[in-house]
């Protein structure tokens, strides 16, 4: 957004702070007008001929746009997360991650469950297919594969996706009842 002096139009429509029009004016005296009330003159559509330009603060505008910005980013469900495991991974250390997973799951997040392998690992991969088998039988009512795993250069992934919170609310009630 062009911001006071940025403006390049010789004339601009001009759009006050209550958001009453003030007209077509020329872009000096639109900029007196702004100085006089102490604010700035800020182009919110440069398209339009003659530009459309709005009297504001323009660094509270902007306060106001990342405060929305985060608000809705908080609020998003269905984030890719990544858990990884290793190809050698203890049985305990397996137990906690299938429960990270499964706290990611409930909050409805998808979770990329990864295997890395290093060094020489690699040339074993049917212990990291075998992790990733016993991670998916852990989870089996609780999520879905999206697609099948995928094996590239030292990993091996296998997105899992949470079962609607619908269905599992409704079997929770059928199973108390």
């Amino acid at each position: 957004m062009r911001v006071n002096r940025q403006i390049r139009a010789r004339e601009v429509r001009v759009i006050g702070e209550g958001g009453e029009q003030l007209g077509v004016l020329p872009l000096y005296k639109a900029l007196e007008i702004a100085v006089e009330h102490d604010l700035d003159l800020v182009e919110v559509a440069s398209t339009a001929s003659p530009p459309v330009c709005r009297l504001l603060d323009y660094g509270k505008y902007k306060y106001e746009q990342t405060k929305k910005d985060k608000k809705t980013r908080r609020g998003q469900r269905g984030l890719l997360r990544e858990v990884r495991f290793r190809p050698k991974i203890e049985e305990h250390d397996l137990q906690a991650k299938i429960r990270k997973v499964r706290e990611l799951l409930e909050d409805g997040s998808k979770v990329m469950v990864l295997v890395r392998f290093r060094g020489r690992e690699i040339i074993y991969p049917e212990l990291g297919w075998k992790v990733l088998r016993r991670v998916a039988e852990a989870l089996k009512g609780e999520a879905v594969a999206s697609d099948h795993p995928v094996k590239n250069q030292r990993n091996i992934a296998l997105t899992l996706s949470p079962i609607s919170t619908r269905k599992t609310e409704e079997a929770r009630t059928d199973a108390k009842a």
